[in-house]
């Protein structure tokens, strides 16, 4: 009867391991699948289109310009303001959930901020329109509320979830031994929280930043509704004033409308190439970070 049981546990554990692996093998395939797709349509573009007309300033597909540096350039400024929104919020936050916070209270904060990541990005975008736009426009002087100011707000709001439930954990694996010795060599609560635990955890911090950043990139919704999608150069002091259009915001907007096969449609594929080799390129980094922490603790452990 044990052998018997033995047995089945024997191939339940095998059944779940293919499964397990057959998983990991599917996930690598279908990206690898994207990726493929993506170059097909969009490595068209290179062929139809010059490198230095991919590269002028304006972005008008009507009369053959194909410029997406105004684009690129939307995108990066929303996403950079967006990180400097987020970033220092998320590492606060986090630090008061594993660090200040009663246990009871981090048992409440926690759930909730995840919650915060589910809700619809149109129901923000949404909120954006009726509430932050005005705003910006009434309180900064802005010709328009709908501008990058207003795109980096609602996706600095958006990558806050993120930010602060990665960085936390990362705190929260500090070994308490860290805590401890700094404690006895007689640092005080917060030398202890700045100077000992947060160092500790920079690469899950920058774990965190990395995967709040690759959120607000790969935003479309709230993007689209509250930043104006003025395709221009924000190269003045005052772009963040200014509507601006950011490259997923291209694709949803005139991804319908356009002609399969056309330039115009393998343009918008090339695109979305480079989204998302910048996303790919983001995820790497974060990965690298964890495996980087798994390895340093491993090395202390040892």
């Amino acid at each position: 009867m044990a052998g018997h049981t033995r047995t089945q546990r024997t191939f339940s554990e095998y059944l779940i391991e293919r499964l397990i692996q057959t998983t990991g093998i599917l996930v690598i395939l279908f990206l690898a699948l994207i990726f493929l797709f993506l170059l097909r349509e969009g490595g068209a573009t290179f062929f139809e289109v010059s490198l230095r007309d991919l590269l002028q300033t304006r972005w008008y597909p009507n009369e053959e310009y194909f410029g997406i540096l105004p684009l690129v350039l939307g995108s990066l400024l929303v996403t950079l303001g967006a990180a400097a929104i987020s970033l220092p919020l998320g590492l606060l936050t986090a630090v008061f959930i594993a660090e200040v916070a009663p246990r009871w209270m981090r048992e409440v904060l926690k759930p909730l901020i995840e919650v915060l990541a589910g809700i619809p990005s149109v129901v923000l975008g949404f909120l954006g329109m009726v509430v932050v736009s005005p705003l910006v426009r009434e309180y900064l002087g802005a010709p328009t509320g709908l501008t990058a100011l207003s795109g980096s707000l609602m996706l600095g709001y958006m990558a806050l979830p993120t930010i602060v439930s990665v960085a936390e954990d990362a705190l929260d694996a500090v070994p308490k031994s860290y805590r401890d010795a700094a404690l006895a060599l007689g640092a005080t609560h917060w030398q202890t929280i700045w100077r000992m635990t947060v160092p500790a955890a920079r690469s899950g911090i920058l774990t965190a930043v990395m995967l709040g950043v690759g959120r607000a990139i790969g935003e479309t919704m709230a993007v689209m509704m509250v930043t104006g999608n003025a395709a221009r150069m924000p190269l003045t002091l005052n772009s963040l004033l200014m509507p601006v259009r950011t490259m997923t915001a291209t694709i949803a907007a005139e991804m319908g409308e356009v002609a399969q096969g056309s330039t115009h449609y393998h343009v918008l594929f090339a695109i979305g190439l480079v989204l998302f080799l910048v996303t790919f390129i983001i995820n790497l980094v974060a990965a690298w970070a964890i495996f980087r922490q798994g390895r340093r603790y491993g090395r202390l452990l040892s």
